[in-house]
């Protein structure tokens, strides 16, 4: 599976730990930075993450902030993407089974590194159920998008 990783700098450490286990794993990841911990700001990294899964260079995306809510906030703002701001594990699972959730966003400063990599793991594990309820609600949200 090839998965962009993207993070501002409050993210970093916890991006750069899980962009080796993402290719422990045989993931082929595409990193879209940030690539040090000087400030910049999250809804640059949001967008290159969220395109990249929009134009099919990723199949899944995952965003890392400090707190996750502004990666989630921006990353949404582009058509096509579904990011969930997940600091559990049924939430990162279920998000991808009954909302076709494409982006996972994580709070550094909220989780810790061995919480962060199982709710990868169930985010990538997961696939969308295409059962009629969900793919009605799916349906929904493509036109909220339209408008």
């Amino acid at each position: 599976m090839r998965i962009v990783l993207g993070s501002d700098h409050a993210g970093f450490v916890l991006k750069q730990s899980l962009l080796q286990f993402l290719r422990e794993r045989a993931c082929e990841v595409l990193d879209v930075g940030t690539f040090g911990p000087e400030p910049v700001d999250f809804p640059d990294y949001a967008e290159r993450v969220a395109l990249a899964v929009r134009d099919g260079e990723a199949e899944r995306g995952i965003m890392v902030c400090g707190s996750g809510v502004g990666g989630s906030v921006a990353a949404n703002k582009v058509d096509g993407v579904r990011a969930g701001l997940c600091h559990d594990i049924y939430s990162a699972r279920q998000g991808v089974e009954h909302d076709a959730m494409n982006v996972l966003v994580l709070g550094e400063r909220v989780i810790g590194d061995q919480l962060a990599r199982e709710l990868v793991l169930a985010f990538l594990g997961a696939q969308f159920s295409d059962e009629p309820r969900h793919a009605r609600r799916l349906a929904k949200v493509h036109a909220l998008e339209q408008g």
